[in-house]
């Protein structure tokens, strides 16, 4: 039963069993399956990853002026839980952030479609018309609005 269990719950995340995505700062399981306003944002990084670094107070600053309830952003680091501590406080960010505790975070990136594997990537994306747009790179406050414009546009 655990392991049909298992299944179901990779099958709905659609990207990594909830096993292998946990809070950082408390190691309690999560899901992309969570994530219910009509705009989802996926973010994967590091935090030796530089670009990563640099984007995360902007893009924090971009998801608190956001009307509460239209998008879920969510960051996922690859990483271990003493780095992202010590990151975290001296760069604090306003969404939440998850760690990837699996082995395969290049199948990770992939299941998300970064086919490139590298950092940062992140995912917007509207489940309600199964439409996506993928940023490759640093992400800018006008990145993210183009991205966020072009998902509501498709899906209304």
């Amino acid at each position: 039963m655990k392991i049909l269990t298992a299944l179901l719950l990779a099958a709905v995340c659609g990207q990594a069993a909830a096993s292998e995505l946990q809070s950082w700062d408390s190691s309690a399981p999560q899901h992309t399956a969570s994530l219910k306003a009509p705009v989802r944002i996926i973010n994967l990084w590091a935090t030796w990853c530089a670009p990563c670094r640099k984007e995360m107070p902007a893009m924090s600053a971009w998801y608190r002026k956001q009307k509460k309830g239209s998008v879920d952003m969510v960051g996922i680091a690859l990483d271990s839980r003493e780095n992202i501590a010590q990151f975290l406080k001296q760069t604090p960010v306003s969404y939440p952030v998850w760690r990837y505790t699996g082995s395969d975070s290049r199948s990770l990136m992939k299941s998300f479609g970064n086919t490139v594997g590298g950092l940062p990537f992140t995912v917007v994306e509207a489940k309600k018309c199964d439409y996506k747009q993928t940023v490759f790179g640093e992400v800018t406050a006008e990145k993210l609005n183009q991205a966020l414009a072009k998902v509501r546009a498709k899906c209304g």
